[in-house]
């Protein structure tokens, strides 16, 4: 067969084309041998998006194989558009969190948007119908002039898309701090349900089959999204990247999403894969590289938005709500008349061949003829130096060391906007659509009931970024812990892990060192929870002029109820009902929002111990499962007494607190202090012994330091009594009054 030709205009390809592309010498001059040539134009162009840190994974491939990916309940790992998980009773839970850091921060809302966007096409190319969502979201100091518009563009995009599209925002996490001044971080799940044995496969199959392009039609919009914008760092000429940005449309990917879910049912679809970034060319390239063969397109036939599109415009679009279909010989028709139903386009573009070759026509012409491993199996792979910083890296400890008393102490976390509610965020998204919500946003972890059956899912998203700056490795485990506790708490088990790595420059030594602690830290808290990674991403180049955001390791955890009505809350509810701290250590102010705001002399991570752990959340969801626990309620942001208060604000109606202090519970540390796992129970009277017998008997300590009371007042020993309703009010208004939004 002939070689591919240059079209007229094209510009002529060398080094300096390359290097433009992202593509290092050494890169340009592996292409050349595994074509035997130049490349066109055209093929350099996908080789610089399939090639890219965002798509091939270059920088981390390696040390990401170290993740547990197995395990009972696992039914698909990594490797495909999503992970899958047995919850039983023949259900399938799917479900997987990903960045979309970059463009977030150069359009707020577009990029969030076609965030949602795409993480919920990931899931219903599994076949499975999107149930929930959450996001974790990192902006800059409210002192930073961007930060109120990027916070508002975030949010509305996350809702304005979410909300049209009907699949409800049940958790999420945001937080504020000088060092996403110049990268924000907007990383978004989704889960969905399918039946087990109908849950469809990326992996291309059938000589012969034809391949089908369905969806919204092709445009210019995101063309190097993956290469040029999330594959690189922002500089002073960020701006100019607004046109890689994509633009969404909720209303069409609703059709989407019914549509393909009515094309699984038909059993007609044998491969499917979203058309995210890199557009065409990785979902082409990919399918027939997860079944050894090779795959033929025909550009003509491709629906365009515009005329005059380019084969190197096309192939690298990333427009949304587009996906790619393998579909059984003599089927298409059945196939093409279900899309039409649903006003979207359906057309067969391309032939699934025995050559394991990636060939495109355009106008008659072939314009790329790549081997499909090129592509993919065989994109570089680099074991990039790590190294230890001299110093650990710092993103708290600003504040002037002073010493505020226990009221002001408390005061002060209720209105930061890193502890404070909230509401302001959560109320633009829709959380109760489609009514499976249990437990919405506002609680540790949500709650999901499957309907049909008695059983229920529990989502938490976790980041600890000030933990991970001091110290990777405890950081990340820290993270995994507070996932799965924040999991238990709800009263479930923790199943399964997905994460979002969010890194800097991958080429600095000190980044790369943060990034393989990081993985390694994940991977021991996963093994001691037996809770495999099943999906993930990773996002790196996330700084702006050499300044790196900290190491952020994003992970959710999805935990089983077999029971749905034995959730806990983690609010209280009932007066004279005992309040008891189950702990697996002491509490430190390393990388608290106490030291953050007061300052403070700790600056080292306590040791974990995985083990107990991992007895605290057997013991949470054992006390759940017998109807031991009235509430729970993670101790987090703000320590021991922002916990109590936030148990204390139930919006069906305020009660009160009196705590005790005993030996170990009196000092600063102990109430405002962060770190190991701990979490406060209310049980009635009654139930305290045998919750103290079970979480002894695991080797936790178990101390009961109060009661609940009928009245609207937090009373901590001698130190601290205030009216409920005015701390109530200073953490519902903090987050309105810092935007502006009074």
């Amino acid at each position: 067969m002939s070689a591919p030709v240059a079209l007229p205009g094209e510009p002529a390809v060398d080094r300096d084309l390359a290097a433009a592309h992202g593509l290092t010498a050494d890169e340009y001059e592996r292409i050349e041998r595994a074509l035997g040539r130049t490349p066109t134009y055209t093929e350099l162009g996908v080789f610089s998006v399939m090639w890219s840190e965002h798509c091939s994974y270059k920088s981390s491939r390696r040390h990401l194989r170290m993740m547990p990916t197995r395990g009972a309940r696992v039914v698909q790992g990594p490797g495909e558009n999503a992970g899958a998980i047995d919850v039983g009773d023949g259900w399938l839970a799917v479900f997987k969190i990903e960045s979309h850091n970059h463009p977030s921060f150069v359009e707020p809302y577009q990029g969030a948007a076609t965030g949602v966007g795409g993480i919920l096409r990931d899931i219903f190319t599994m076949g499975a119908r999107p149930i929930a969502s959450m996001d974790s979201l990192k902006f800059g100091s409210f002192d930073h002039p961007r930060t109120r518009y990027l916070l508002s563009g975030v949010v509305g995009g996350i809702g304005g898309y979410g909300n049209c599209v009907g699949v409800p925002t049940v958790a999420g996490e945001t937080m504020f701090d000088a060092a996403y001044n110049g990268n924000i971080l907007v990383n978004a799940f989704c889960l969905g349900l399918v039946r087990r044995g109908e849950l469809l496969s990326a992996r291309a199959s059938g000589v012969g089959n034809p391949v089908l392009y369905v969806g919204s039609a092709t445009g210019r919009d995101g063309i190097h999204g993956a290469s040029l914008l999330a594959s690189a760092e922002f500089d002073a000429s960020s701006e100019a990247k607004r046109p890689t940005v994509q633009v969404g449309d909720p209303f069409t990917e609703k059709l989407l999403i019914e549509a393909c879910l009515e094309a699984a049912k038909t059993g007609a679809i044998v491969a499917i894969q979203d058309m995210g970034a890199a557009g065409l060319t990785s979902s082409s390239s990919e399918m027939a590289g997860r079944g050894q063969l090779g795959i033929e397109l025909d550009l003509d036939r491709v629906p365009l938005r515009e005329p005059g599109l380019t084969p190197y415009e096309i192939l690298l679009s990333e427009s949304q709500e587009r996906m790619l279909i393998v579909a059984e010989r003599g089927r298409v028709p059945q196939l093409e008349r279900i899309f039409a139903k649903w006003d979207l386009h359906a057309v067969e573009i391309g032939t699934i061949t025995d050559d394991r070759r990636w060939r495109v026509r355009s106008g008659g012409k072939l314009v790329a003829d790549i081997p499909v491993a090129a592509l993919t199996d065989d994109a570089p792979e680099y074991d990039r130096p790590a190294k230890a910083p001299s110093k650990p890296a710092r993103m708290m400890n600003r504040a002037t060391h002073k010493i505020p008393s226990p009221r002001q102490a408390l005061r002060g976390l209720l209105a930061s906007p890193n502890v404070a509610s909230k509401r302001w965020i959560f109320r633009q998204y829709d959380s109760i659509v489609q009514s499976n919500t249990v437990l919405g946003p506002g609680s540790d972890a949500a709650v999901l009931r499957i309907k049909g059956t008695q059983r229920g899912l529990a989502l938490a998203v976790d980041s600890n970024p000030r933990a991970c700056a001091i110290d990777p490795y405890l950081g990340a485990i820290a993270t995994v812990c507070e996932a799965a506790v924040n999991v238990a708490a709800a009263g479930a088990r923790p199943v399964g892990i997905t994460n979002c790595l969010n890194y800097g420059n991958p080429e600095r030594e000190e980044i790369m060192w943060q990034f393989v602690r990081g993985v390694e830290g994940i991977r021991d808290a996963a093994l001691a929870f037996d809770a495999p990674v099943v999906s993930g991403n990773v996002s790196f180049y996330n700084e702006t002029e050499g300044r790196a955001i900290p190491p952020t390791p994003t992970i959710a955890i999805v935990g089983v109820l077999e029971d749905c009505h034995r959730r806990v809350p983690q609010f209280f509810s009932h007066a004279d009902d005992a309040i008891l701290v189950v702990r697996s250590g002491r509490p430190g102010f390393a990388s608290s929002e106490y030291a953050a705001l007061f300052g403070s002399d700790d600056a080292e991570l306590a040791p974990i111990d995985l083990r107990r752990e991992r007895a605290l959340v057997d013991t949470l969801v054992d006390g759940a499962q017998r109807g031991l626990i009235r509430s729970c309620h993670d101790v987090s942001d703000g320590g021991l007494a922002v916990a109590v208060a936030e148990a204390c604000f139930n919006l069906e109606g305020l009660l009160g607190a009196e705590l005790t202090l005993s030996p170990g519970f009196d000092s600063a540390i102990d109430l405002f202090g962060e770190g190991r796992s701990t979490v406060v129970v209310s049980a009635p009277a009654e139930n305290a012994p045998g919750l103290t017998e079970i979480f002894r008997g695991a080797g936790l300590e178990i101390t009961a330091i109060g009661r609940v009371t009928g009245t609207a007042r937090l009373r901590i020993g001698s130190v601290i009594d205030e009216d409920l309703r005015e701390l109530q009010e200073i953490y519902e208004r903090a987050l309105p009054e810092r935007i502006g939004d009074r």
